[in-house]
C-alpha cells in the first residue's frame, strides 16, 4: 500500500500502476468557527479502492507525454492534470453530534476522472471500437458523438469505429468508421445510429472479434446488463494478455445502477413523464369519476415515478417497486382513491412497470418466462391495475359512472433525444471515459459520484443497484405531496 501524506509526492514510478492506497484524514473542527464548542473529530483511513491498468499484466508499454500539452488551441492552467493521489469519497456524510455515528471501518475512495500528464496509447496507432447494447435511452448518440470527438480532436486518434448491432457486431457485423463530420448532429437524433440489440452476448467470440479488427480501446455503452457482459470481455482480455483497454458508460433511464450519482438519459425520462402525466391528468379532470393511470419505466427501481411525481404535482399515488402496496382494505390503494375521488372528482395514479409484480396472477410458465437479457419477464401492471380498479368500481359503486384512461409513454420517452441536461452529462461522460482509457486504466466505469467524476471498477457497477430509499427524505417529500397511505397493513 502507498501511504499518503500531505505535501509529500506519492505518485508511484513511471510503469507502474497505483492499487490499494490509505490516506489519514484528519479534521480540526475545533480550528472552525462553526465548531467551537466541539473536540476534534477525526475520520478513519481512507482505502483507495484499486483500479486496472493495462501495466498490471503488461509489461514495457510506452509512457507518452499527453497530445493535451501540444495542442495549438488549449493551454493547460496549473492543476489541470489529475494526479493518481486524486481521489473522491464514496460517502460524504457524517453527524458530528453523534460518537456512534463516527464511522469505525475505513472509508471508500475511487480515482478521479480527468485527464493525465501522460498516456499508454500512441494515438496514431489507436483503433477504437464504440458499441451500443440494450435498450433505447436518450443520450445515446450524444455519447457515440462525445467519444468520436474527444477521441480526434483532444487526443489525435484517427481510426475509430462504431460496431453495430450490440455485442453481437463484434463477431457477426462489419465495424462503420467514424469521423466528427459523420457524426455533427447525431446528438440531435434519438435511438442509436449504431443499431443495438439484446442478447447474443459470448465472451470468447467478442473477444476473437476485437483481436480480428485491431481494436485496443473499446468503449461500451448500456446499462447493467451490458456492464457485466464487459466484466466477461475484461476478464477475457486479461485471461489472453491483451493490450486492450475496456470502459463502460453507463446507460439506463431507470437510473437503477448504483455507486454513481445518476446514468445519462434519466433527466430527459423525468422530464418527457410529465407529458403524459399531464394527459392523465386533464382526461381524469374532464371525466366524472375519472382516474388517469400512468405507467413509468422503472423495473427494479422507481427513481422515474419518484422524481416525476415530485416534479408533477398533480399525482394523488406514486406505487415503486421498492414500496409494496395492496388493492383492498383499510388504506389500500380502493379506499384510498375512494376517498379521493370524492374529495376531488378524479384522482392520479403513477406506477413504475416492476410495482406489484408479486401480487399479479400469473401462470407457472409466466413465472419462468425470461427476455434476450436474462431478466424475468414483467407482466403489464398498468393492464391489471386498470381492470382491478374497473371491477372495483362495479362492484362497489354499481351503476355510478367511472372512468379509468390508461397511458403509456414508455417507448414514447426511450426514443427522444437528450435534454440539455443530458447532452452535458453525456459529454462530460464521454471525455472522462477518453481520459481514463488513453492514461492505461481498463476495466472501469466513470460517472459521478457526489458531484465529482470517478472511474470505479467495472465489478463494483455490475453488481450495484441503486434502490429507492422509502426511509429518506425524498420518499417522504413523495408521501407530503401525494398523502397517499404507507401500504403497511397494519390495520387488517
Amino acid at each position: 500500500m502507498t501511504h499518503v501524506t500531505p505535501g509529500i509526492d506519492s505518485t508511484p514510478p513511471v510503469g507502474s500502476s497505483l492499487g490499494e492506497m490509505d490516506l489519514d484524514v484528519t479534521t480540526a473542527a475545533a480550528s472552525s468557527s462553526a465548531f467551537v464548542a466541539t473536540a476534534d473529530f477525526t475520520l478513519p483511513p481512507v482505502t483507495l479502492t484499486p483500479l486496472p491498468h493495462l501495466a498490471d499484466h503488461l509489461k514495457g508499454l510506452p509512457v507518452l507525454p499527453t497530445p493535451i500539452d501540444r495542442s495549438p488551441f488549449y493551454h493547460p492552467s496549473p492543476g489541470f492534470y489529475i494526479g493518481p493521489s486524486d481521489i473522491i469519497l464514496r460517502h460524504i456524510l457524517f453527524d458530528l453530534s453523534s460518537s456512534e455515528s463516527t464511522p469505525s471501518s475505513r472509508l471508500l475512495a475511487y480515482h478521479r476522472a480527468g485527464p493525465r500528464r501522460t498516456v499508454r496509447f500512441k494515438p496514431s496507432a489507436v483503433r477504437a471500437a464504440i458499441v451500443t447494447c440494450g435498450g433505447l435511452c436518450p443520450g445515446l448518440n450524444t455519447v457515440i458523438r462525445e467519444l468520436v470527438v474527444g477521441l480526434w480532436e483532444i487526443y489525435g486518434v484517427r481510426q475509430i469505429f462504431g460496431v453495430p448491432s450490440g455485442y453481437r457486431g463484434f463477431y457477426s457485423a462489419k465495424p462503420v468508421p467514424l469521423d466528427p463530420k459523420m457524426v455533427d448532429g447525431w446528438h440531435k437524433r434519438g435511438g442509436t445510429v449504431l443499431t443495438t440489440s439484446r442478447g447474443g452476448f459470448d465472451a470468447e467470440k467478442i473477444v476473437d472479434g476485437i483481436v480480428k479488427h485491431g481494436f485496443d480501446q473499446v468503449y461500451c455503452i448500456g446499462g447493467d446488463g451490458t456492464m457485466r457482459g464487459a466484466v466477461k470481455i475484461f476478464e477475457e482480455i486479461q485471461r489472453s494478455k491483451l493490450c486492450v483497454s475496456i470502459t463502460g458508460i453507463p446507460k439506463t433511464v431507470d437510473n437503477d445502477i448504483g455507486i454513481i450519482d445518476r446514468s445519462f438519459g434519466f433527466q430527459t425520462a423525468v422530464e418527457m413523464a410529465q407529458q403524459a402525466i399531464n394527459a392523465a391528468h386533464v382526461e381524469a379532470e374532464s371525466a366524472v369519476n375519472g382516474i388517469g393511470l400512468v405507467k413509468l419505466m422503472g423495473r427494479s427501481t422507481g427513481h422515474i415515478a419518484l422524481h416525476a411525481t415530485l416534479s408533477s404535482r398533480d399525482v394523488d399515488c406514486c406505487l415503486i417497486p421498492e414500496n409494496d402496496f395492496y388493492l383492498e382494505g383499510k388504506w389500500g390503494l380502493f379506499e384510498f382513491l375512494d376517498q379521493r375521488l370524492k374529495q376531488n372528482g378524479h384522482a392520479v395514479v403513477v406506477v413504475a412497470e416492476g410495482a406489484g409484480q408479486d401480487i399479479i396472477p400469473r401462470t407457472d410458465a409466466q413465472k419462468q418466462e425470461k427476455d434476450e437479457s436474462g431478466n424475468p419477464v414483467f407482466l403489464d401492471v398498468g393492464a391489471w391495475l386498470k381492470t382491478e380498479l374497473k371491477n372495483w368500481w362495479e362492484r362497489e359503486h354499481p351503476g355510478e359512472l367511472f372512468t379509468v384512461k390508461y397511458i403509456d409513454p414508455t417507448y414514447m420517452i426511450r426514443a427522444v433525444p437528450a435534454n440539455a441536461t443530458d447532452n452535458l452529462y453525456c459529454t462530460l461522460l464521454a471525455h472522462s471515459a477518453i481520459h481514463g482509457v488513453m492514461a492505461g486504466y481498463t476495466g472501469f466505469v466513470t460517472g459521478p459520484i457526489n458531484g465529482n467524476y470517478g472511474y470505479i471498477p467495472l465489478e463494483e457497477i455490475a453488481v450495484s443497484k441503486n434502490l429507492v430509499d422509502t426511509k429518506d427524505h425524498k420518499w417522504a417529500w413523495v408521501r407530503s405531496v401525494t398523502n397517499q397511505p404507507d401500504f403497511l397493513n397494519i390495520y387488517s
